[in-house]
């Protein structure tokens, strides 16, 4: 895997940190390659029981599109007539937020400065974002003339609605992290600086909590959004009595009982 993307797995938990720092971790081809193999790998390995997503540096999480690349490579496209620069969306982006959104265990982000375009996009993609309170949130799409990628279409307007979505995506502007936080696309700030340590700790929590369960809520949230109530319903009692079977439930009634702590297992 290439260093501008580094992965690890300790204690159940796969960290994965954006590591192009000098280039506010924009991505370039090689960063996506290797952005969207450690999504995967994360993904499938049952190991693995939480995904920390952060970033190197303290001024960018990440500003999407390396603009600087893609300029050379709009350029070949013309000359060449093969117009596959921007088969990027489906090759690499795409998996990126599949891999995230449908990995079957909690994603943490820890949005340490600039999250822009793709890069507001993948932390949308996690389900909980750890903020620094000097972070700054951007659509850009529309200021470079184009749409939406990275998922954002689909997750902006179900964290803040759609009508603020289209706001922000057809006028698009720095989001402070308070902002964020109002909005509700921020669940915790804390001090610059901070954001490595406190989003771990999360994630941490998370790698340590009852992995079925939560991905069973993850599943329940993600069909209710798009189903009536009445599927929601016969959703939520397959999803219980899966995690009624697990021995992790057996686990946590036991320790309540006993007026223990759970120590889960993940399964």
């Amino acid at each position: 895997m290439a260093d501008t993307v580094l992965y690890e797995v300790s204690d159940g938990l796969a960290t994965i940190t954006l590591n192009r720092p000098e280039a506010m971790n924009a991505m370039n081809v090689e960063t996506k390659v290797a952005f969207r193999d450690a999504a995967q790998a994360a993904a499938a390995d049952d190991a693995v029981r939480a995904i920390l997503l952060t970033a190197a540096g303290d001024r960018a999480f990440c500003v999407g599109q390396d603009l600087k690349e893609h300029i050379g490579l709009l350029a070949a496209d013309r000359e060449s007539g093969s117009g596959g620069t921007m088969s990027t969306v489906r090759e690499h982006y795409n998996p990126i937020v599949r891999a995230l959104t449908g990995a079957a265990k909690p994603v943490v982000a820890g949005v340490n400065g600039v999250a822009a375009g793709a890069g507001f996009g993948f932390a949308l993609a996690a389900d909980y974002r750890v903020v620094a309170d000097t972070a700054a949130f951007n659509t850009s799409f529309a200021g470079v003339a184009l749409t939406a990628d990275s998922g954002i279409s689909w997750t902006l307007p179900r964290v803040i609605g759609p009508s603020r979505a289209a706001d922000l995506l057809l006028f698009p502007r720095s989001i402070s992290a308070q902002e964020a936080y109002e909005l509700g696309i921020a669940n915790r700030l804390v001090p610059a600086g901070k954001v490595r340590a406190e989003a771990e700790k999360v994630a941490r929590a998370l790698a340590a909590g009852p992995t079925l369960a939560y991905a069973a809520l993850k599943e329940s949230v993600a069909f209710g959004l798009t189903h009536s109530l009445e599927e929601t319903l016969e959703k939520e009692d397959e999803l219980q009595g899966r995690a009624g079977a697990s021995e992790d439930h057996a686990i946590a009634v036991q320790a309540f009982v006993n007026k223990e702590k759970p120590k889960y297992l993940g399964r």
